[in-house]
């Protein structure tokens, strides 16, 4: 069952993957970086001429609510829960009703800006550690991609964490079964 929590498993305590997992990790981080690419080419244009704010900065807004408190959580080795799921959710509801309320329209250049930059910064993150995880075959979840990287560079042992979400886990019990 996925789940928010922060549970830190001692290094050395989860499946490497294997050449699946390393593939799946590699399409996830492609997909997002090619997601980040897409926003970049609507950086300067964030609100369309109907007045609406682009579809492309909608496209990752609820996919990135459900994804932002393990990005945190697991990322960052906090135990937030989903918390920062309900202020990212909170902050975009108060900058709409303030646009609502001073220029009578909830979409405004404000919550457009915040939106992206929370996006850009959410799926470079996720992009990023998928890549780096699928080149250095992190055990566990991809969020702590950096953190096996430091501890390669640096001799230092680190935590890993179970992947709640999606299919990367039980891929990677599979295929540890299987050598």
């Amino acid at each position: 069952m996925a789940t928010t929590d922060l549970k830190l498993e001692d290094s050395g305590s989860l499946p490497k993957p294997g050449p699946i997992g390393r593939i799946v990790r590699l399409s996830f981080g492609t997909l997002c970086l090619y997601y980040v690419v897409d926003l970049i080419g609507v950086s300067g244009d964030l609100i369309g001429s109907d007045g609406h704010i682009r579809s492309v900065v909608w496209n990752g807004l609820l996919i990135g609510l459900v994804l932002i408190s393990y990005t945190v959580n697991i990322g960052f080795s906090r135990g937030w829960k989903k918390r920062p799921a309900f202020l990212s959710a909170g902050a975009f509801m108060a900058l709409a009703a303030y646009g609502q309320v001073t220029q009578g329209v909830a979409e405004t250049n404000a919550l457009a800006s915040s939106i992206w930059m929370w996006e850009l910064y959410l799926f470079s993150h996720l992009g990023t550690a998928c890549m780096i995880s699928a080149a250095i075959a992190t055990p566990g979840c991809e969020l702590r991609a950096f953190h096996e990287l430091y501890s390669r560079l640096s001799g230092n042992p680190t935590k890993e964490h179970f992947c709640p979400l999606g299919p990367l886990h039980p891929i990677d019990k599979w295929e540890s079964s299987k050598r």
